[in-house]
């Protein structure tokens, strides 16, 4: 109709209906926009919108576009529209009465729609961005703290382990800088132990200038050393690394680590480094590394306390087992001593007598006339000289052999002090084995003579006891580099592997019962590192052996 022309020029669908609800007008606008619009009915029931009447069994007034139709005043309502492709547009509807017609105007908002939609979406992508920042920066702080909990007990381990295995003070020191040195960030470390009056002496260095470090004495300002008494870390931008060190070019980070165990402070480990952030992140791990250190320096203490302990009680036993070799030794001298003095007092009275009478006996043979009788007697008269001779100079040897009261040392002949055991000990070897002398041109040296022929004896004894029938003993002497050696090889049946090892321990003895004590060799090495010397044996079984006696010639 001519008078509704004017809607074309309207920039909304426009739809005029009679009070039979017959259209009689569509805008331009109108056939562009719902394009597949068939009839009324149909295009109706594709509106809808968020409102209802629920008070009403009419179906189609629950449409829209029918109470548009039906409301007896203007309407406004928000209406969506899904056109045939399945697209959902968005109106705004206004019904106007207008005499005995309607008009229902369609204003797009699709896009508006849409772009509150977009706001709205925006805006909870907005906050569920934040809330994801938020999440994953939570998550981060767990992911560091983890992290941080997870380098914690992983260096913690590593020092519970060494620990556990070593008790190496310097070990488990070296370990631990090592370790929290990485942590902190820090191209040095050191742990100092607390002195007497209160500067501390550095043990332990780890990183440059390392062997500059250790064994240095520092000292700290009286509020940096109060800080650390009260079981404080301190961590600071520092010129000065400790009192007695030399100025930084720049400031550096320097972190001092009490080390405690139970309420005593034990020292510290020192840290410096380039960093210059805070390291309160490490802090936790800093405390627990302080805790277990504080226990490994205590343990590691108390342990070498304890080796030292129980070297000075092995050396102790060590020198009551030599006190006891040697009271044993000295008593034995002792009652040799007053056994021979006695023996020689006895000795000497029919001795005098026996030489008295023989110097009367040469007297007398003067005056016998008959030649063969003066002969005879000339000869038993030479014979009981030589005899008294023998038991002159073998009485003469058993007083030098226990000359106990040679408590100096003095000048011997060694060559002689041997001649003068074999004297002693001929009875053993007369009928066992020829002695063959190897003496060599060697100098008078300082000694106990008495000692050193004990030596000779015991070794020369075994010789004897070594060869089962009849063999050979051969003595050979030497000087090389102010050392004189006195080597003593027998071809008797030699010394087992598994005793050679043995035979200079007191109380071993290969011999029956009754014949050895087994302490014959073990006073003899006594004697021996009594002179500075060594007494030595090599033996091949079943082919002899060589004692070799080694002693300081200056």
């Amino acid at each position: 109709m001519d008078k509704f022309k004017s809607f074309n020029k309207f920039r909304n669908a426009v739809l005029v209906l009679n009070n039979k609800q017959e259209i009689i007008f569509k805008n331009n606008i109108f056939e562009h926009v719902f394009k597949d619009y068939c009839n009324f009915t149909k295009f109706s029931h594709k509106f809808s919108n968020d409102f209802y009447t629920l008070d009403t069994e009419d179906i189609q007034s629950a449409f829209p576009i029918n109470q548009a139709i039906n409301s007896k005043e203007d309407f406004t309502a928000l209406v969506n529209y899904q056109n045939k492709a399945g697209e959902f547009l968005y109106f705004n509807l206004y019904s106007y009465k207008r005499s005995k017609y309607t008009i229902l105007e369609f204003e797009d908002v699709s896009c508006q729609f849409e772009l509150q939609k977009l706001k709205q979406e925006k805006e909870n992508l907005h906050k569920n961005c934040q809330n994801a920042f938020k999440e994953i920066e939570r998550l981060q702080k767990d992911a560091q703290s983890n992290q941080t909990q997870a380098v914690k007990m992983i260096l913690i381990n590593k020092i519970s382990n060494i620990i556990r295995e070593s008790m190496d003070l310097s070990k488990i020191l070296n370990s631990a800088l090592i370790e929290t040195a990485t942590v902190v960030g820090a191209y040095r470390a050191y742990y100092a132990s607390l002195n007497d009056d209160n500067t501390f002496t550095i043990e332990q260095a780890y990183g440059k200038q390392k062997k500059d470090f250790e064994g240095k004495i520092i000292s700290y300002d009286e509020e940096i050393f109060k800080l650390l008494n009260d079981k404080q870390t301190v961590s600071t931008m520092s010129l000065k690394e400790f009192n007695e060190a030399v100025l930084f070019e720049v400031p550096m980070m320097r972190v001092l680590l009490p080390i405690y165990h139970r309420n005593t402070l034990l020292g510290i480990m020192a840290f410096i480094s380039y960093q210059k952030r805070e390291i309160t992140e490490a802090m936790d791990i800093l405390e627990s590394v302080s805790a277990q250190l504080g226990n490994a320096i205590a343990q590691a203490k108390l342990y070498v306390e304890n080796v030292k302990t129980v070297a000075q009680l092995k050396k102790t036993l060590s020198e009551l087992k030599d006190t006891q070799l040697q009271l044993i030794n000295s008593e034995k001298m002792a009652s040799l001593g007053q056994l021979i003095a006695g023996i020689a007092h006895e000795i000497n009275t029919p001795f005098a007598s026996i030489k008295s009478n023989n110097s009367i006996m040469k007297k007398l043979i003067d005056k016998i006339n008959q030649q063969n009788i003066k002969e005879m007697f000339t000869e038993i008269n030479e014979t009981d000289n030589e005899a008294v001779e023998r038991i002159n100079h073998l009485v003469t040897s058993l007083k030098k052999f226990v000359r106990l009261d040679e408590a100096e040392l003095q000048e011997a002949d060694i060559n002689k002090e041997l001649d003068l055991t074999l004297a002693l000990i001929r009875h053993e070897t007369k009928n066992k084995a020829q002695i063959i002398k190897n003496y060599g041109d060697i100098p008078m040296i300082k000694c106990y003579p008495n000692m050193l022929n004990q030596v000779f004896m015991n070794v020369l004894v075994n010789a004897c006891h070594a060869i089962e029938n009849y063999g050979k003993i051969e003595i050979t002497t030497s000087v090389n580099n102010n050392i004189l050696e006195v080597k003593i090889k027998d071809d008797g049946k030699g010394i087992k592997p598994e005793h050679i090892n043995k035979i200079f321990t007191a109380g071993f003895t290969t011999k029956s019962a009754g014949i050895g004590t087994g302490l014959g060799l073990a006073i003899a090495k006594k004697i021996m590192d009594k002179h500075n010397g060594k007494i030595n044996v090599k033996s091949n079984y079943g082919h002899g052996a060589e004692f070799s006696i080694i002693l300081p010639a200056s």
